[in-house]
C-alpha cells in the first residue's frame, strides 16, 4: 500500500497572530481570508501547501503535548524550494528585515544552495534552490 496526499497543512503555534500575519506578508506570502479568524489563519505557500498559524491557546486544543519551547529546542524545520539562489537570498533578507533572526549562514554546495531563518516565534524556515541540471 502506498500512502499519498494531495495537500499538506503544516500547523504552527504563534504568540501574536496579527504580528505573524504582518511578518509573513512582508516576506511575500498571502492568506486565505476564508480560513482566518481571531484564532488562526491559513497562509498559502503554493497551490497544495498551506501553513496554519494558530494562536497558542487554540493550537493547544489539538494536542495533549506541551508546545515546544523554540528558544531551547527545534520542533521542525519547514524547508521550501525557491526558483534561484537570488530568490533564496531575497526571501531570507525580507524575513530578517521583517524581524526574523538568522538561523544559519547560507550554505552553497554548488548544485544546492540554502539559507535559513527563525520567524517571530522561533520556528525554523529554510529556503533551498537546487539546480536539477547539476545534480544529474
Amino acid at each position: 500500500m502506498t500512502t499519498t496526499a494531495d495537500k499538506i497543512f503544516v500547523n504552527l503555534p504563534v504568540k501574536d497572530l496579527n504580528k505573524s500575519i504582518d511578518f509573513f506578508t512582508n516576506i511575500g506570502f498571502e492568506f486565505n481570508a476564508q480560513f482566518t479568524d481571531h484564532n488562526a489563519t491559513c497562509m498559502v505557500v503554493s497551490e497544495n501547501i498551506f501553513v496554519m498559524l494558530l494562536v497558542e491557546e487554540y493550537f493547544q486544543t489539538f494536542t495533549n503535548k506541551a508546545i515546544a519551547d523554540t528558544a531551547a529546542s527545534s520542533e521542525v524545520i519547514v524547508a521550501l524550494s525557491a526558483s534561484s539562489k537570488e530568490s533564496v537570498d531575497e526571501i531570507v533578507n525580507k524575513a530578517l528585515s521583517a524581524g526574523g533572526t538568522a538561523s544559519k549562514e547560507p550554505d552553497d554546495h554548488g548544485f544546492m544552495y540554502s539559507w535559513s531563518f527563525q520567524d517571530l516565534d522561533g520556528h525554523l524556515w529554510e529556503f533551498i534552490y537546487m539546480d536539477a541540471n547539476a545534480v544529474q
